[in-house]
């Protein structure tokens, strides 16, 4: 089964992660010049010595922005190091209100307040900034939904490539999603030097620079094959995967494919690549897969993240009784 429509072209990428280039500063937000050269530096060490992927540093900087310019309204005038060391736990609580009455749910509020303490935190340890108020502001609670996987029928045909080497492409992008867990953006991510020939196992370095090693089933191996053999520009060196120009492949154009894949086959939005990665995990556990080795698999920190599966596992379970048993009806 070959994919619906080919991905539109699109210009080449941005690099990977860890070779980012630094993210916008500063873009007219008025304030003390101090202030704002001291986070535009804290910005910038953000990828370069944390690790933190450029979408994170853009989000950090966008919270932390706002975090600003809202002291510069509640305060009534610029912000300097020592209007920051005189917050209460009261001014950071208003500037989550604002936020929420702003549209922002309770996640994306955890995250702003997060943003606003690595960078009070780094005030403090390196200018001398009082950061207890930023502390002592608990974090909205975040309501955690269960992850909806692709069933695996339709993860199956997902993996099905035409005779055209972008749609075997995206096929085996696809295929390290379903078959390695791998996030949307490690698989991008990947350059020639990481996928071995044979592939037998791939090096992924994810969040946080972390990286861990993921085997490689023989069926993920030949499709990633294919695409090898396919693919019009030399893997010497470089991206592994390529766009239609040569470049590295956008994570937008593997959404856009998996876009025509759920029309296709009619599944609900829920239907996205990370949507793959959650089918990884959750049918390797219907399998009696390990929850540890699960873990490992998928490159969560903590345990608890991981164990959200076990009830997804557990909600198709009692689907399954339900459709099944003669008295579940009544």
């Amino acid at each position: 089964m070959s994919t619906p429509a080919k991905s539109p072209k699109t210009a080449a990428a941005s690099r990977r992660a860890r070779r980012a280039p630094a993210v916008a500063v500063d873009l007219g937000l008025a304030g003390d010049p101090q202030l704002l050269a001291i986070r535009a530096s804290w910005l910038e060490g953000l990828t370069a010595e944390r690790g933190l992927s450029p979408n994170t540093a853009e989000a950090y900087e966008h919270d932390t922005r706002a975090y600003l310019i809202f002291l510069t309204e509640h305060l009534g005038g610029p912000v300097d190091l020592a209007a920051l060391s005189a917050l209460t736990p009261a001014d950071v609580r208003a500037f989550l209100a604002e936020r929420r009455r702003a549209g922002l749910s309770p996640r994306s509020m955890a995250r702003a307040l997060a943003a606003v303490r690595t960078m009070m935190n780094h005030l403090e340890r390196h200018h001398g900034v009082n950061a207890a108020a930023v502390r002592a502001v608990s974090a909205p609670s975040k309501p955690r939904g269960l992850p909806r996987p692709v069933p695996v029928t339709e993860a199956l045909a997902m993996l099905e490539g035409g005779s055209d080497w972008v749609s075997l492409r995206d096929a085996a992008v696809l295929a390290l999603l379903y078959g390695c867990g791998l996030r949307v953006g490690e698989a991008t991510g990947l350059d020639v030097a990481d996928v071995g020939d044979p592939l037998l196992r791939l090096r992924i370095r994810g969040k946080g620079g972390k990286e861990r090693d993921v085997p490689v089933v023989a069926r993920v191996a030949a499709i990633v094959g294919a695409y090898r053999e396919a693919v019009p520009f030399a893997l010497d060196d470089g991206p592994f995967f390529r766009g239609e120009k040569g470049g590295r492949l956008s994570p937008r154009i593997v959404q856009r494919a998996v876009e025509q894949w759920r029309y296709a086959l009619g599944l609900p939005d829920s239907a996205t690549p990370h949507a793959l990665r959650h089918a990884f995990a959750t049918h390797i556990l219907a399998q009696g897969g390990d929850l540890r080795a699960i873990q490992a698999l998928l490159g969560h920190a903590r345990l608890s993240t991981t164990q959200v599966y076990t009830a997804v596992d557990d909600r198709a379970l009692l689907k399954a009784w339900r459709d099944a048993h003669p008295r579940a009806a009544g």
